[in-house]
Formats: structure tokens, C-alpha cells, sequence
């Protein structure tokens, strides 16, 4: 208990760091030479830019930074650097305006004991109706009931931690409060490493509905559910070693995605993906300029 109490706490929200009304607009990131602080150099001298709606993929080995690279956009472990969202500094602002605009699904998401109404809506926000509708675009629930075949609804009792609930059925939970949320930007971080393969396609297909508008950083346990994204942040000892488009990195025979590809017994698939999301982006360039 003592240990608890003498922890450093976060800081406390205050008047100047509250953003301007309309932020965020969009969903645009923009991090400058982020180091890792107070231990260990986990994250180093990390610099890159993602557009307003974009979707990245972040791979490498375990260790190489990944979730470290999550948790500091969210501002959870110390780091030097700048990181903004959407023209903002999120060192500037306010940890409860930042983190209920940028959200993230973790690999194993916790739940509350209570009422599924309670886990999706916390804070009353939101009437029956739109609650129900959440939970049936992410495809928990269905017309008649839980996508399982259950009879689930918004009274239905969540145990303690979500025990009673599937680990693919807590992913969905929470990706129904970001939905709620209409949230600017997501990260999934190994969200579907624990799920399979039908509930990840699931999951990436509510995700491309119901928050298209939204950037969308995944790290991946699967390289399939990221070789049709717009590009692929390859991290490697803590450095950003590639950043460009899946099929521009798998041109390049020499590079670590390569490597990854070639060796994943899925190869061919791999590339046909990639190819066919190259094409469409493509066409989709067209027909902008027309």
C-alpha cells in the first residue's frame, strides 16, 4: 500500500490544457524524434507522419519497440519528442481529452463486472438504440441476439475482468466504445493476436465500416490483415528501419518485410494482396483526379 501511495501520479487535468472545440478533426499524427525515457532505449530517434485516415501496419520482431511505440502515442510510459494530434502536442494537452479521442484495443482488453450496457457506455452517454446498433456493426450481436447464438443484451452480466465473455467477444466490446466514440484514430495492438482467423476478418471489416474516416494503426500478429493497408512501419532494436506501402517494400528483395513475407509459408497470398490493394489504390488515385 505504501509502495501506492508514494507512486507518481499523472498530471491533473488543467484549463490550458484543454483542447479547442472542434479537435480533432481529423486523425493526422506526426511524431519527431521520439526517444524512450528513464530506462532502457526501447523507442529511438523514431520519425514518421501519418495522414488523416491512413491505415499503418506496424511490424518487427518481439522487442523491437512495437507496443512501446502505441503506449507513448497515449502518453502511458515516459518519452522525449514531440508527438502531435492533429496540430496539437499531446505533451500541451489534457490526458482525459487526448486518450478518449485517440483509442486503443489491447491484445487481451479487460472488462468491467457489471452490465455489458455499463462496459460499452460507462458515463450513461449514449440512449438504448445506439447502443444496441454498436454492438450489432461489430457484429457482437445480431437481429436475434449474440453472435454465438446467445441471448445477449444490455443487461447481460459481465463478470469480473470479462471471464465469462470470449477473448475475440471482449475485442468486440471494445472496438463498440470506439465506435461510440466516433473516435479520430485507433490502434489495435495485436488485437487479434488471441482470435481467430474469422473473427479477425470480422473485426477488420467493422473497423473499415463503421470507422473508415478514422486512422487506423494496427500492430500485427498476422501479416495478412496488413497487406492491403496504405503502408507498413517496419521497427527493428527500436529504430523505424521502413515506412512505405507493402507492395513498394516487397519490390525491394533486400528488405526486412521481404524477409518477413518470404519466410511467413504464406507468400504467394501475401503478394497477391498486397498487388490487388496496389491496383485499387491506384484506380481510386484516378478517379480522384478525373
Amino acid at each position: 500500500m505504501r509502495d501506492y501511495i508514494i507512486i507518481d501520479h499523472e498530471p491533473v487535468s488543467i484549463e490550458s490544457g484543454k483542447p479547442p472545440a472542434y479537435w480533432p478533426a481529423s486523425g493526422a499524427i506526426c511524431v519527431e524524434n521520439l526517444y524512450s525515457k528513464d530506462g532502457p532505449l526501447v523507442l529511438q530517434d523514431i520519425t514518421f507522419e501519418i495522414r488523416s485516415g491512413e491505415r499503418i501496419g506496424i511490424v518487427g520482431r518481439t522487442g523491437s519497440g512495437k507496443s512501446s511505440l502505441a503506449l507513448s502515442l497515449l502518453r502511458l510510459i515516459p518519452t522525449e519528442g514531440k508527438v502531435s494530434f492533429d496540430g496539437h502536442l499531446t505533451d500541451d494537452m489534457n490526458l482525459d481529452a487526448l486518450r478518449t479521442n485517440l483509442a486503443i484495443i489491447p491484445q487481451e482488453p479487460t472488462l468491467m463486472s457489471g452490465t455489458l450496457r455499463f462496459n460499452v457506455d460507462p458515463y450513461g452517454q449514449h440512449d438504448d438504440a445506439t447502443l444496441y446498433n454498436a454492438l450489432r456493426t461489430t457484429g457482437l450481436l445480431s437481429e436475434t441476439g449474440g453472435s454465438d447464438g446467445t441471448d445477449l443484451s444490455l443487461d447481460s452480466t459481465v463478470a469480473t475482468a470479462g471471464s465469462n465473455f470470449s477473448v475475440g467477444q471482449r475485442q468486440l466490446i471494445s472496438l463498440a466504445r470506439a465506435v461510440l466514440r466516433n473516435t479520430r484514430a485507433l490502434i489495435l495492438d495485436e488485437a487479434t493476436a488471441s482470435v481467430d482467423s474469422d473473427t479477425d476478418s470480422l473485426i477488420q471489416a467493422s473497423i473499415r465500416t463503421e470507422l473508415r474516416h478514422a486512422t487506423l494503426i494496427t500492430i500485427a500478429h498476422r501479416l495478412l490483415t496488413i497487406m492491403d493497408y496504405d503502408k507498413v512501419m517496419v521497427l527493428d532494436a527500436g529504430k523505424l528501419v521502413e515506412f512505405d506501402t507493402p507492395w513498394t517494400l516487397l519490390q525491394n528483395e533486400k528488405s526486412y518485410f521481404r524477409s518477413l513475407v518470404d519466410n511467413s509459408g504464406d507468400r504467394d497470398r501475401l503478394f497477391a494482396v498486397a498487388e490487388k490493394a496496389k491496383s485499387a489504390r491506384r484506380d481510386t488515385q484516378f478517379n480522384t483526379i478525373i
